[in-house]
């Protein structure tokens, strides 16, 4: 049975090196001490894998060692990246580590139990060259005094997947990543409740002076499903700002739908009552992975998503 560190098959060779040369070309690069580069990513039912360089139509899971080194490639171009949907079993985690080296670290919760939380983790994966904890993780638990209120657009439930909320600091600029996977639910309005729940406490934690910190951002699939609906009004009811160019339609979420609008990095830029985020953005965008993975074996979206993921990684770039 292979191993990932193995020395991979000439054609899995070939199909790296060509990813690696469309990331060049669409992922600004790691300037020391210049820029931070965080990414949030859905990566699909991300838990266990097949030990082979080429999985077949009999195995389960389908994700194979071939798409562990392209989910790392794309990984490692960022310094920080919010994961969603790490399952219960580690396996293709652990292995995506070990293709990142001793220089990369994670952080990750324990499973959401219950058929809702679809036994998922949420994990931070980072490069520890450019980025380190500094001193907060936890996850984020509704009061009793919201529960109580019982409004109808009020989140009168603690939340399905906990949100994780991890601090870092790089080059002296201290921030907190908060990640979440919003309940995608029956019905969108079922959605309501969880978008408007995370706005309303990161509201309350940037404008509370005695904070660990008040440089928060929000990433993660919340699960919005157009532009200017009202589940992407209520995510940006309490301020929270996403920048133009995270907005443009040409920056799509989903391999299958170019209208979703399912993942999201925002922040608080000073309007209203809330501070400005410290850090300065620079620019951002997706990173399109279908025709430069595993394309040596011409897979359909559908076999492509349980290989790579459904969705397309998000990334914003920021001036230290």
């Amino acid at each position: 049975m292979p191993k990932i560190l193995d020395t991979p098959p000439k054609e899995v060779q070939r199909n790296i090196e060509v990813l690696k040369l469309d990331l060049d070309s669409k992922i600004p690069s790691k300037k020391l001490d210049k820029n931070l580069l965080i990414a949030s990513w859905n990566i699909r039912a991300f838990g266990n894998l097949t030990r082979k360089w080429d999985s077949d139509n009999n195995d389960s899971p389908k994700r194979d060692l071939h798409s562990i080194l392209c989910i790392a490639e794309i990984i490692k171009r960022f310094d920080v990246i919010a994961i969603q949907e790490v399952k219960a079993n580690i396996r293709a985690l652990r292995d995506t580590m070990k293709v990142l080296g001793e220089n990369w670290s994670m952080i990750l919760t324990d499973v959401s139990k219950g058929s809702s939380g679809n036994g998922e983790r949420m994990a931070y994966l980072f490069d520890t060259r450019r980025v380190k904890l500094s001193g907060l993780a936890g996850e984020l638990v509704v009061p009793n005094e919201w529960t109580d209120k019982a409004k109808q657009q009020t989140l009168d439930e603690q939340f399905v997947r906990t949100p994780y909320a991890v601090s870092f600091k790089s080059n002296n600029q201290t921030f907190i990543l908060v990640t979440l996977h919003i309940l995608y639910g029956k019905k969108s309005k079922d959605r309501i409740k969880e978008l408007k729940g995370i706005a309303e406490w990161l509201s309350d934690w940037a404008k509370d002076i005695n904070a660990y910190h008040q440089n928060l951002i929000a990433l993660g699939d919340f699960n919005i499903d157009k532009r200017g609906d009202l589940l992407d009004k209520t995510f940006l009811s309490e301020g929270l700002y996403v920048p133009p160019e995270l907005q443009n339609k040409k920056v799509t979420r989903s391999i299958f739908n170019e209208t979703k609008y399912y993942d999201q990095i925002a922040w608080f830029n000073g309007r209203g009552k809330q501070p400005r985020l410290s850090l300065e953005f620079i620019n951002g965008g997706n990173y399109d992975f279908v025709g430069k993975t595993l394309t040596n074996r011409n897979l359909p979206k559908r076999s492509l998503s349980y290989h790579i993921s459904d969705h397309y990684p998000l990334w914003a770039e920021f001036k230290l």
